[in-house]
């Protein structure tokens, strides 16, 4: 079991975000598309039990940790992770069907992955979720062409020296993107170490 120190830091404010922005007196369906070592996706199966939850890495490493975690906490509202490349069409993503999620969750990939893989995860996203269904992202982003504060900018300074594919994105660029997959951002959450999450919701057919 891998252990994340951000994740296990993070992983309660962004549950009290979750927690208001779904509907908690129904069956629903999510994926987490790059679950990490696990800890996110176990620590909201327990609090939203109505919820029966898909992880997903690229990483091998990491799905081996998210299957300890899964095979710690016997949850039974946690899927047995998939392999999932963010990058490629939704036809990839382990047998997700068309319009089957109530929600999507991405973590922490925008600004460690090359730009294929958001625009795969919008695309993917207004696929696979369901009218009015929700992607839920969470990271650090630029703001109008802007990145504050400093240690934002040297944050991403470091990702562009370790690999100039990655990088915070500007959230009108995320926004334009997932328009064009018939996303709309609907709300944008401040969270702790100058962190958002972004809300995107899914239009429905009129």
């Amino acid at each position: 079991m891998l252990n994340a120190a951000a994740a296990e830091r993070n992983k309660e404010p962004i549950l009290a975000v979750l927690g208001e922005s779904v509907n908690t007196g129904r069956a629903l369906q999510a994926l987490e598309i790059s679950s990490g070592t696990g800890q996110h996706v176990t620590h909201f199966a327990q609090a939203l039990r109505n919820i029966t939850w898909q992880p997903s890495e690229y990483d091998r490493q990491s799905l081996a940790s998210i299957e300890a975690y899964r095979a710690h906490y016997q949850l039974h509202n946690v899927k047995p992770a998939i392999h999932l490349d963010a990058s490629l069409p939704h036809e990839y993503w382990g047998g997700v069907q068309p319009e089957s999620l109530d929600l999507v969750v991405n973590i922490n990939m925008i600004h460690i992955s090359p730009i294929a893989c958001t625009q795969g995860l919008f695309k993917g996203a207004g696929a696979v979720l369901k009218p009015q269904g929700l992607l839920f992202t969470y990271g650090p982003y630029a703001v109008n062409g802007k990145i504050t504060p400093q240690s934002n900018v040297d944050f991403d300074y470091s990702l562009r020296q370790r690999n100039p594919e990655w990088g915070l994105r500007d959230i009108a660029f995320l926004t334009s993107i997932a328009q064009r997959n018939g996303l709309f951002l609907e709300k944008v959450v401040d969270m702790p170490a100058n962190n958002k999450c972004l809300l995107f919701r899914k239009e429905s057919l009129v």
